[in-house]
């Protein structure tokens, strides 16, 4: 893939690492930033030499929302059409990560904001350092809570009565709070260096069977118990399948560690 224009893109070993770089305005997005991500994750769905994505942002904050001069003053002078042409692209930058296979963890620091804190919600993982602080702020600006996804994606994450407060409310949430409630798997010191560990043992794991880990998980919220059964019972035969199923089993009896390699 031709390095991208607004945000920074690096790879270490089979992970890649996207890092929204504006620090000296907490990285907000533009609609540029937002077509290129949308585009960067349906892409990465075909590269099967990353196997795991850190989502981060420079200079200590991960990401203040959509730019206030560069997003929110030309929204308020669009058509309806073209409003709802913008608001379909940034729905499809969350389906663009959650329907691409490999898992993605965000690792948040200082702000997260509007459209960042959508981010952070879309991504599998989120692992936070400890002045992180998170906001749904859309009722601020005058706007509904039901951005992106949020009204369907947060209370599954948070509880619906959690999800509610944050999202009528438009309050940060600390890290800590976010840990109690389950939005932040984690919370420590050097969060980059916590989620790249995190990010380098799922690309050393069954890759295959991650991705279709995620995809079962994205699936199964519209699926009721039996139905999901039945769909698990599909998608582990066909795990069971893959060359890492043999190959774990293999080392299990030589009483060896298993070295999978996505297929």
């Amino acid at each position: 893939m031709k390095a991208p224009r607004h945000f920074q893109w690096r790879t270490e070993g089979k992970v890649g690492v996207i890092t929204l770089d504006r620090p000296a305005r907490k990285n907000p997005l533009t609609f540029d930033s937002y077509a290129e991500l949308r585009d960067w994750f349906r892409a990465l769905k075909e590269d099967s030499s990353v196997k795991a994505i850190v989502l981060t942002g420079a200079g200590g904050n991960f990401c203040s929302g959509g730019d206030v001069h560069e997003i929110i003053g030309p929204l308020t002078k669009m058509s309806p059409p073209q409003l709802l042409d913008f608001t379909t692209m940034t729905g499809d930058l969350v389906k663009a990560m959650r329907h691409c296979p490999q898992p993605v963890i965000a690792a948040v620091e200082g702000v997260s904001a509007g459209a960042g804190a959508i981010l952070a919600m879309a991504a599998d993982l989120r692992y936070a350092s400890r002045d992180a602080k998170l906001a749904f702020l859309f009722t601020r600006v005058g706007l509904a809570g039901c951005d992106m996804g949020a009204c369907a994606m947060l209370p599954r994450i948070v509880g619906q009565g959690r999800a509610a407060e944050l999202l009528y409310s438009g309050r940060s949430m600390s890290a800590e709070e976010g840990l109690a409630w389950g939005f932040f798997n984690r919370v420590g010191d050097g969060v980059l260096d916590l989620a790249m560990q995190a990010a380098k043992e799922l690309a050393a794991g069954p890759t295959f069977a991650h991705g279709m880990t995620k995809t079962m998980l994205h699936q199964e919220w519209n699926a009721g118990v039996d139905e999901a059964i039945e769909m698990e019972a599909q998608a582990q035969a066909v795990c069971m399948e893959t060359r890492d199923f043999r190959r774990a089993y293999e080392a299990f009896a030589a009483k060896q560690k298993p070295v999978f390699e996505g297929d």
